[in-house]
């Protein structure tokens, strides 16, 4: 008996398959029948003879061929998709799950084969189960995947039975926690809300990805309490003194102000490439990556003078930078990460129309001006100003509250080093 060519064979049922799909059903039965005659026990023939079957709404010739298939081939997870499709045809409940069960031990993130077992969970009156199920399926779907049109209603109800199970969780978990609630009324329960919305899918977790340096076992805190940094009040009571010879500096025109992304051409991706060499988003700088700027300190005696008080981050080529920060009217910055978690940004608004705001993280907030903040420019965020004004922000950088003395000497001698070894610290958006 000549020797059947796996190739040849695989060929004409993909040939078949994509006939069918294209309404050239006189063409798929040529080619499948050409099959069938060369290899009528190959598991791919028998598996596309079984999908036709399905697809007339032979559930029980489909499952004699995939009987036969699953035999030729135990180890395909298709073969056992497809009789575990029939056998759902035929009300055949234990069958099915015994086929699911053979598709997710041969490949556990199969994610057909987790949809149809969290369907057979919910025909089974095991909602919870099902929702658990769907949810597993849901996170092995890469974002901004094109989904088949067949598949659209199956991921839709998905969806839906995810979100209504999380509902229902919420329900009962809240209904646990009321009495706790009352007895710790006046404790601070932020970031034992922030768990929980977490853990009912309501928030992303996201986690500090520098662009140059990462600090493990610091905290990610996307915006830190603000009773942590006492000496930010004595800035924010400068504030009416700081926007003042901030309006000194923009009456100047755009010219004063230098544009905060300016890389070489090509250098940006297609989030940046809007915003390079633009000022747009313009800065004015009074110390930028540790290299102070006399004539803009000059410009801003108030403004330098409430900043005594800034416990300044020192790291060569990096830190201390203070500068304002101008967005203008219908701009968004990209959502991004900063260069290195030693160090935090704060943030003073000054100038700010309605219709702007800024996430760090999952967490979404509105500048208001003199009320400043702190947060962890290493965890993505993004800022936008949808008004018809430009935004303006005082931003400086201090030390993560969380090193150590030794370990800030340590982080600045690396910092120098690697600038050293490259004559420069490398470009880092």
């Amino acid at each position: 008996m000549a020797a059947i060519d796996d190739q040849r064979i695989q060929h004409l049922v993909e040939s078949a398959a994509y006939a069918f799909a294209n309404g050239r059903a006189h063409d798929g039965d040529r080619l499948l029948r050409q099959a069938e005659t060369e290899a009528p026990e190959h598991p791919l023939v028998l598996n596309e003879i079984a999908r036709r079957r399905l697809l007339a709404g032979d559930a029980a010739g489909a499952r004699e061929v995939l009987d036969q298939a699953v035999k030729a081939d135990p180890a395909n997870p298709a073969l056992w998709l497809h009789l575990a499709a029939a056998l759902r045809s035929l009300g055949s409940a234990d069958e099915e799950r015994t086929a699911l069960d053979k598709v997710l031990e041969i490949e556990p993130n199969h994610v057909r084969g987790l949809l149809q077992a969290a369907s057979l969970y919910e025909i089974q009156g095991d909602p919870r189960t099902a929702a658990a199920t769907y949810r597993r399926a849901l996170k092995l779907i890469p974002p901004g995947l094109d989904i088949p049109a067949e598949m659209r209603p199956v991921l839709e109800h998905a969806t839906q039975a995810v979100e209504a199970n999380n509902l229902a969780l919420e329900a009962f978990l809240e209904k646990r926690l009321k009495k706790l609630r009352a007895r710790y009324a006046g404790e601070p329960l932020g970031r034992f809300d922030r768990s929980l919305a977490t853990l009912l899918q309501k928030r992303r977790v996201y986690r500090p990805q520098p662009t140059f340096m990462y600090v493990p076992q610091l905290p990610a805190i996307e915006f830190y309490e603000h009773g942590d940094f006492p000496w930010l009040e004595s800035i924010e009571a400068a504030t009416d003194d700081i926007r003042a010879e901030l309006r000194g500096v923009l009456a100047d025109g755009p010219a004063a102000l230098d544009p905060y992304i300016s890389v070489g051409q090509g250098t940006p991706d297609g989030g940046w490439r809007e915003l390079n060499n633009s000022r747009r988003w313009g800065v004015f700088y009074l110390w930028r990556e540790g290299v102070a700027r006399p004539e803009n300190i000059a410009r801003c005696p108030r403004t330098v003078a409430a900043l005594e008080a800034w416990p300044r981050c020192e790291l060569p080529g990096c830190a201390p930078t203070a500068m304002f920060s101008i967005l203008d009217a219908k701009t968004r910055i990209p959502a991004h990460t900063g260069v290195n978690n030693a160090r935090l940004v704060v943030h003073l608004p000054l100038i700010v129309p309605p219709g702007c705001g800024f996430r760090v993280g999952a967490e979404t907030r509105e500048w208001r001006p003199g009320e400043a903040f702190v947060f962890d420019d290493t965890i993505e965020h993004e800022a936008w100003n949808d008004s018809d004004d430009a935004r303006a922000v005082l931003i400086f950088d201090i030390w993560n509250p969380y090193l150590t003395l030794a370990e800030r000497d340590m982080v600045c001698a690396l910092t120098s080093g690697v600038g050293e070894f490259y004559g420069a610290l490398p470009e880092y958006i």
